[in-house]
């Protein structure tokens, strides 16, 4: 059997693991749940081919524990319930060993599969880890996602990206064996898309089809790929590859783009909510106040498609992309919430003005909670001229209206009612 490259190095405790050290690291929240011999259930939620599975069978062996594992893609009801029988028959009821049950996909999961889950990790009977590439606010029904603490796997870094070429080159027992010289690995590491198993899948490609030296090149793997490829599959590797087709379609005013990768996407069996909240978030980020019926727009078409399902959903979903790529486009409130957080993540939790502040009690009036707010509903055009950002950063001007009608209407507003203060 020839074992993938991805699973002949695949790390056998969190010292050898790569990349996510906000949970991994030396202060990591499964690194402690680990040294603690405590571990709750869980889901890991991120893109694919950033380790999910990995972690998972890290976390047993480490913490010592039964594991067993079932692919939401071909498991039922039934499967579901044997497997907990299984995990359980040796009553480790509430005990620090507890087996874990591993659910890849879990997302795919229905209702009354979920529902099958419920009992055992509320119970206690066995502790769940599910994966999944899709927000589990959606995905996963609120009873269970309750009992779970959802972690998020972020995409490898290019640096992640390198270390794991270069364990691969040092470990792999076959790798290891052949002259293989990394003379550009840009385009490898762009057509990964942060995808670490779709990293390794590609170079073992160009390894196995190529004879000693092995000069892995930008052109070289372009061709590779172009010799390759594969038809769209919502579990596979074009996965994110299309929809980014398909987003920037629209952000681009491309209806037939559009439509296209959305027929790409329906053709190959894509779930029709997860592209109509792809739709709901792109007319906010890229649309925004430049139309604001946009939102409104990708919001009725979200559910409709609830409520309609395929195939029909499909017209609704070319209906809202052609009406969003057909829409002025504006990313100022994106761009504002962006500024926004930078700002905070750099100032820190600066004090709220005492005339903004909350008073509720007579302690708090004395100490002139909120005695120089003036309400802007008593002065004319419902409009009076106070700061309202924390003294330090007072004038910082986050929001800058964007070039199209409607925001320029914006910008009149402001700049009539606050002059010059922010610029406009």
């Amino acid at each position: 059997m020839n074992t993938p490259l991805a699973e002949r190095i695949r790390p056998q405790k969190l010292a050898d693991y790569i990349g996510q050290q906000h949970l991994v690291g030396p202060k990591g929240a499964l690194t402690r749940q680990v040294e603690q011999g405590l571990l709750s259930s869980m889901i890991f939620w991120g893109p694919p081919g950033t380790g999910k599975t990995t972690l998972a069978n890290i976390l047993a062996k480490q913490s010592d524990r039964p594991f067993y594992s079932l692919s939401a893609v071909n498991a039922g009801v039934k499967e579901v319930r044997e497997v907990i029988a299984k995990a359980t028959q040796n009553d480790g009821l509430f005990g620090p060993k507890n087996p874990l049950l591993f659910i890849d996909e879990i997302h795919r999961f229905s209702k009354s599969q979920q529902d099958s889950l419920l009992g055992a990790v509320e119970k206690g009977l066995v502790t769940l880890i599910g994966a999944t590439t899709e927000n589990p606010s959606f995905e996963v029904i609120p009873a269970l996602l309750s009992r779970c603490q959802v972690y998020v796997l972020k995409a490898f870094e290019k640096e992640d990206l390198e270390a794991l070429l270069e364990r691969a080159l040092r470990q792999d027992s076959l790798l290891s064996k052949r002259k293989i010289i990394l003379k550009e690995t840009e385009a490898l590491l762009r057509v990964s898309g942060g995808d670490g198993r779709k990293l390794l899948n590609i170079f073992e490609l160009l390894v196995n089809t190529a004879t000693d030296p092995v000069n892995i090149t930008n052109e070289a793997v372009l061709s590779s790929i172009q010799k390759n490829t594969v038809l769209y599959d919502k579990t596979g590797e074009q996965h994110y590859d299309i929809v980014s087709a398909f987003i920037k379609s629209i952000r681009g005013s491309d209806p037939n783009g559009a439509v296209y990768w959305l027929a790409r996407m329906i053709e190959g069996g894509e779930d029709v909510k997860f592209i109509a909240r792809r739709l709901l978030i792109l007319a906010s980020e890229d649309i925004g106040n430049a139309n604001p019926t946009a939102l409104i727009m990708a919001n009725n078409t979200f559910q409709a498609v609830n409520t309609i399902g395929f195939p029909e959903a499909r017209i609704i979903l070319s209906q809202c992309a052609v009406y969003l790529a057909s829409s002025p486009k504006s990313n100022a409130s994106y761009e504002a919430i962006g500024k926004a957080q930078a700002l905070v993540k750099q100032t820190g939790d600066l004090s709220v003005p005492l005339h903004l502040r909350n008073a509720p009690t007579q302690l708090m009036k004395t100490l002139d909670y909120g005695k120089e707010y003036k309400y802007a509903h008593q002065y004319d055009q419902h409009f009076i001229d106070q700061e309202f950002l924390p003294e330090e950063i007072k004038g910082t001007r986050l929001y800058e209206p964007g070039e199209n009608a409607r925001e320029k209407t914006l910008r009149s507003f402001l700049k009539d009612r606050w002059k010059d203060k922010y610029g406009y």
